[in-house]
């Protein structure tokens, strides 16, 4: 295949993607915005105004950018996770597979997929967000970076959740049991700082916890980890599972078997 074709066959994944997301907007974006909306008003006004500011910060203003980053997250990897085993159930990944198309233009679709809701997800959430506090910006660069390479991480983790699943419900197994316990303690809600050495120690083998306080540098200035450190650890894991869905799509792995 030459350039144009492989551009064409990436164009015309991507586009069956967000449209799939823009379709089915009250599952794909709504319940995100209004769960988001309710922790701000209980965990931001109700309890948040009962808590000491932290790093100079309300706590309101601390959690934000963990509860925008949690958005993203979640909602980049369950789209790609679902919408990649929904074809994969149905058989019809079997005809992409079969397809010239290089297996990296499949990869990158679904991952451009994701990386789309993730950003109009992170975009509808920080409206809101809005209408609670008034947002500091301390580097636009940072946020959107963060945002652009923790969605294709994710993405490629839910694309890699597909490819193992056998069943609908092994889908929501790893959100569920690995995904939402790895996000709370990721220093969403408070920062490591406040936790005995040890625990601190402890967080610090979570990589969300490195996304979480990058984004929230990108907001606040403040950050518990080394940013470049935290930046190098999600493009590792970008190139691991990016390697290991390659692998596993060549070979054709609890599909063409």
């Amino acid at each position: 295949m030459n350039s144009k074709e492989k551009y064409i066959g990436l164009k015309t994944i991507f586009t069956k993607e967000y449209i799939r997301v823009l379709r089915i907007w009250p599952q794909t974006l709504l319940p995100s915005v209004i769960t988001l909306a309710l922790y701000f008003i209980i965990f931001g006004k109700l309890i948040g105004s009962q808590i000491n500011s932290i790093s100079g910060f309300s706590y309101i203003e601390f959690i934000v950018p963990g509860l925008i980053m949690m958005a993203v997250i979640t909602n980049t990897y369950a789209n790609v996770s679902s919408s990649f085993f929904g074809v994969k159930f149905q058989k019809s990944i079997e005809e992409l597979l079969v397809s010239p198309l290089p297996t990296w233009v499949i990869i990158w679709g679904y991952v451009l997929g994701g990386v789309f809701r993730g950003i109009l997800i992170g975009a509808l959430v920080t409206i809101v967000s809005l209408f609670f506090i008034t947002l500091k910006v301390h580097s636009i660069f940072i946020i959107l970076s963060t945002v652009i390479l923790t969605s294709i991480m994710f993405s490629l983790a839910g694309l890699l959740n597909a490819i193992f699943a056998k069943k609908f419900d092994d889908v929501s197994i790893v959100p569920t049991f690995v995904l939402t316990p790895l996000t709370y303690l990721g220093g969403v809600f408070y920062s490591i700082n406040a936790l005995p050495e040890i625990w601190q120690t402890i967080s610090k083998a979570n990589p969300i916890l490195y996304m979480v306080n990058t984004f929230r540098y990108g907001f606040l200035g403040i950050s518990d980890i080394n940013i470049y450190f935290a930046f190098s650890m999600i493009i590792f894991f970008i190139i691991i599972f990016y390697a290991i869905s390659y692998y596993l799509l060549e070979k054709g792995y609890r599909i063409r078997n």
